[in-house]
């Protein structure tokens, strides 16, 4: 991400984000309510078209044709076409309710890869396997509990195969006691290597997970670094009265706050 700015109206939401995340890395983006954290994450993937700024992903543009100084906006079939690259997983599963477990993680391949029917759902039992839930690929999403339905999600965008993996407060939508089964499975994802940018309001598994924490305040970024540096001794102010009133409010060091 190079000087990207993101305005709705008069309202500028992201002012200026550059930002940099290697391959196999893990980012946590952490910070208040409004500080523009979610609508980073959208932008990555042109759910949220930026107003200006670049954001490329493997050395492609996203959204954007270059024109030598222009940039021109890409027909959507285009931009459909470089989301398989970029899996992303919402706070609320956002599953088909029509479909099974299986039918879920087999539709993206089938449709805009024109994966074979056989070899999706060969590689959609392996992904639900991986997810801890092989006997539940015949399940509606109402036969599951919220943390089913989320890992279902999780392995439904695996299943093109992405270079990056977003995850919008992956356990917000989530009753306390199912959250640790998501988090297991992206902690196993993290540890295989994939590419994750996580906003959370789970500080403790940030510090777990992360390889870099990026704090976020009003549309910019203030502070990044390593966990032991974000999370256990930041330098900025503005990052040290945040985690303060979060460890105040919560015994567990997670946020109560909505995503931005």
């Amino acid at each position: 991400m190079r000087g990207v700015h993101k305005s709705f109206g008069d309202l500028e939401v992201l002012r200026g984000i550059d930002l940099t995340i290697a391959p196999g890395e893990v980012t946590a983006i952490l910070g208040p309510s409004g500080s523009g954290k979610s609508t980073l994450l959208r932008s990555i993937n042109h759910l949220e078209p930026v107003t200006s700024g670049l954001i490329s992903v493997d050395g492609e543009v996203i959204g954007y044709r270059r024109d030598g100084d222009l940039l021109h906006e890409l027909r959507e079939p285009e931009v459909l076409r470089q989301r398989t690259a970029i899996g992303m997983v919402f706070q609320s599963f956002n599953l088909f309710a029509h479909m099974t477990a299986l039918e879920n993680i087999t539709e993206a391949p089938r449709r805009a890869l024109g994966v074979k029917r056989t070899e999706a759902e060969a590689h959609a039992r392996e992904l639900l396997a991986l997810v801890g839930l092989s006997e539940k690929a015949g399940a509606y999403p109402r036969q599951l509990s919220g943390g089913q339905q989320q890992r279902v999600a999780i392995a439904r965008a695996l299943a093109l195969r992405p270079k990056v993996l977003l995850f919008d407060e992956p356990t917000s939508a989530l009753d306390p006691e199912l959250v640790d089964e998501v988090l297991a499975v992206i902690r196993s994802l993290a540890s295989a290597g994939t590419t994750l940018v996580i906003v959370t309001h789970e500080i403790s598994f940030a510090r777990d997970v992360a390889d870099t924490v990026v704090f976020m305040d009003q549309g910019r970024i203030v502070e990044q670094g390593p966990p032991a540096q974000v999370i256990d001794s930041p330098t900025h102010e503005r990052t040290r009265s945040f985690l303060q009133r979060v460890r105040t409010d919560s015994p567990t060091a997670t946020t109560s706050e909505d995503p931005s």
